[in-house]
């Protein structure tokens, strides 16, 4: 039994984000990060075909319980008397709990028949009618948030004294439970499986140190407890703080969902999030994103766009060693002004002197032509805007 993901998109680039002919992939020269763990390759792949250098740190890892006897004790305590509503809150959860009460032989499925079974979303709607159930009502934001506010408006009709079984999804959804409780229901939680590190915490690590290095584009979350343990694992290393401020100046957090963006969110981080909560429209979110923060210049008569780790010059892309890219990057971010060669120093990667910038300047223009930077005599650099 597997934890939920959203759905993957088609396997092909979509029209919208494929580039002209002949131009560089649109995510070419950026670097991503992905922090899930089930179905990684797949949103892997979609991101490395459109271009993007694809960073694997998965955050969390799940542990089924088909076998737990935490399981079998939440499913008795179902069946110990009739059930008046069910939360099914993932498909692969739900279906997962169907398929170990009938390896038990225990009678779940008969026995939630004259229960209403309410959705959080198609996957759990899907799993509901495949396992012989009628789903009763599904919310159009596949939000648990949604699901809480349809049962507390008292569509369901009065909750006091009545017992409600949800099914719960790597997370205990505890204002989602205390809110019901405080009804006056008798809420039975179903842990169908939960999340812990993961068994190589390095990757993650390694994460937490680039992230503050700036060293990726973006980091993609596709469930909210792999956002949650990024952010415990950056605090244990001393560096939540300077996580969260990456993540808002800098870093772009892509989150698959407002549920996914939950632990973000409560931290200070805005995330960007696509229209549904799918694979293949993270993909294409990330694909919107990233683009539009670096803008297209027009320099010694070419169109430059400065990006992660390298550019792009007319349809050209152009890897640059990180001197020359931090040199690069400074300039195009005041383009036409003059920078000195002081504050290009003090952003060369690993410290530096004057020299070296010289250096990454000369190699600048053996890589972009000798047009696009200029040298002001004993004043610094500029691009040739």
């Amino acid at each position: 039994m597997t934890a939920p993901q959203p759905d993957p998109a088609p396997a092909d680039a979509s029209p919208a984000d494929a580039p002209p002919a002949g131009a560089p992939a649109p995510l070419a020269g950026y670097t991503v990060a992905v922090t899930a763990a089930r179905r990684r390759e797949e949103l892997g792949a979609l991101l490395d075909r459109r271009g993007a250098r694809v960073v694997y740190a998965p955050a969390i890892r799940i542990v089924p319980l088909a076998d737990d006897a935490e399981l079998v004790a939440a499913t008795e305590a179902v069946l110990a008397a009739p059930v008046d509503l069910v939360v099914a809150t993932t498909g692969v959860g739900f279906r997962g709990w169907l398929e170990a009460a009938e390896a038990w032989d225990l009678p779940l499925v008969e026995h939630l028949r004259t229960a209403r079974v309410l959705a959080r979303g198609p996957k759990a709607r899907g799993a509901i009618r495949g396992g012989g159930l009628v789903d009763a009502w599904s919310p159009a934001s596949e939000s648990s948030a949604e699901v809480l506010e349809h049962l507390l408006s008292g569509a369901e009709g009065p909750l006091e004294g009545r017992r409600v079984a949800v099914q719960l999804h790597g997370d205990p959804l505890p204002d989602f439970v205390e809110a019901l409780r405080a009804t006056g229901a008798e809420v039975l939680t179903v842990p169908v499986y939960r999340w812990v590190l993961p068994d190589d915490v390095a990757p993650l690590r390694r994460l937490v140190t680039t992230v503050v290095a700036r060293g990726v584009d973006a980091v993609t979350f596709t469930s909210a407890p792999a956002a949650a343990s990024l952010l415990s694992v950056a605090a244990e290393m001393g560096q939540h703080d300077a996580v969260v401020a990456a993540l808002t100046g800098g870093v772009l957090p892509v989150a698959v969902g407002p549920v996914t963006a939950g632990p973000l969110e409560a931290a200070g981080v805005a995330t960007v999030q696509p229209e549904r909560s799918r694979l293949g429209a993270l993909a294409r979110e990330v694909v919107a994103r990233l683009p539009e923060r670096d803008p297209v210049l027009d320099v010694g008569g070419a169109r430059l766009q400065v990006r992660g780790y390298a550019a792009v010059l007319d349809d050209r892309l152009v890897e640059l060693p990180p001197g020359s890219m931090a040199v690069l990057r400074a300039l195009a971010a005041r383009p036409g002004a003059v920078v000195a060669k002081a504050d290009l120093v003090r952003g060369l990667p690993g410290g530096g002197d004057g020299h070296a910038v010289e250096m990454a300047v000369t190699r600048l223009r053996a890589a972009l032509g000798p047009g696009l930077v200029e040298t002001v005599v004993k004043r610094g650099y500029r691009l040739a805007v």
